[in-house]
């Protein structure tokens, strides 16, 4: 029982404590891979997405092919040493669309996470600060605007805009902006209690440089981990609304789309498949880790 009880208080030990006994040496060596586990999760990812950013950077110089020509003479052709991923149904280098893909990917992620935390993060600031009337009027819009299914409100906005690329980043940014808002604000609300707020406001310090220079740095790191993890969500159904054909258009080499240009080979020509896909799974899972490992450093101060 004793045994027991003491693996029950080590799984239960607090971070803190559980970082200062590392660093002594005085854990056992079955509770140091946990803290090792940790800082794997924001490695890898950042190794991922490294990847995919030098893929997105430098691509001309990967591949000798263009991601449009097109050569029938070989198309769906296996994977070889002329073509590392093969070729699709229009003879084009599917290694060559795949690294230029990724740029497409990262800007589609990066712009959607944009749009949806600038207003998400102001407004929060403002309602969280302000609270009263203004906490109500915004909040009221924000609820209105989560009572519509996010899919729902993505395809008005294509609707009006019109299937593309861009069309997909405004549907997406638009739709995560309710997130960043309540994150904001509930932290703005938690910080608006403390003393140092309370006694820069007694001193006169204007509302705007108490919001930027003194609540927001302390936002930080909740507002990089939900960013972390929204660039992968916004990846994934960027990739969705192109393979239904709502986001990015052939022949443009976005892999939701050439997901959707190779779905009548996919039992004769494997690579049209695998490639697309393992290249999004791992962008998405270098997002995820990264953001993983941020939260548990992060929460370690």
């Amino acid at each position: 029982m004793a045994a027991r009880a003491g693996r029950i208080g080590l799984q239960n030990l607090p971070r803190e404590i559980e970082q200062a006994a590392l660093q002594r040496g005085e854990l056992p060596a079955r509770a140091q891979p946990a803290a090792r586990k940790r800082r794997l999760h924001l490695v890898a990812g950042i190794l991922l997405l490294c990847a995919a950013v030098t893929a997105a950077l430098a691509a001309p110089l990967l591949t000798p092919y263009a991601p449009d020509a097109i050569n029938a003479g070989v198309r769906l052709s296996p994977p070889s040493a002329a073509h590392l991923f093969g070729t699709d149904a229009f003879g084009r280098d599917l290694f060559t669309r795949v690294v230029y893909g990724a740029r497409l990917a990262l800007k589609l992620s990066v712009l959607s996470v944009f749009i949806s935390a600038v207003p998400g993060i102001l407004l929060g600031l403002a309602a969280g600060f302000y609270r009263g009337w203004v906490d109500q009027v915004v909040s009221r819009l924000i609820d209105a605007w989560l009572s519509l299914p996010g899919l729902l409100l993505a395809l008005l906005v294509i609707a009006r805009t019109g299937p593309s690329l861009d069309g997909a980043i405004l549907a997406l940014g638009i739709t995560g902006v309710p997130g960043f808002y309540r994150l904001v604000r509930s932290g703005t609300i938690s910080l608006c209690q403390l003393p140092y707020v309370e006694a820069a406001r007694s001193v006169g310090v204007p509302d705007g440089r108490l919001m930027l220079r003194h609540i927001l740095p302390n936002l930080l790191s909740s507002i990089v981990v939900l960013t972390t993890m929204r660039l992968g969500t916004f990846l994934l159904a960027g990739g969705g609304l192109s393979f239904i054909g709502l986001g990015a258009q052939p022949p443009d080499p976005e892999w939701g789309a050439m997901l959707a240009e190779g779905r009548d080979y996919y039992s004769t020509a494997w690579w049209l498949f695998a490639f697309p896909a393992g290249a999004m799974i791992l962008t998405v899972m270098g997002f995820n880790l990264l953001g993983d490992g941020l939260r548990d450093q992060l929460a370690e101060y």
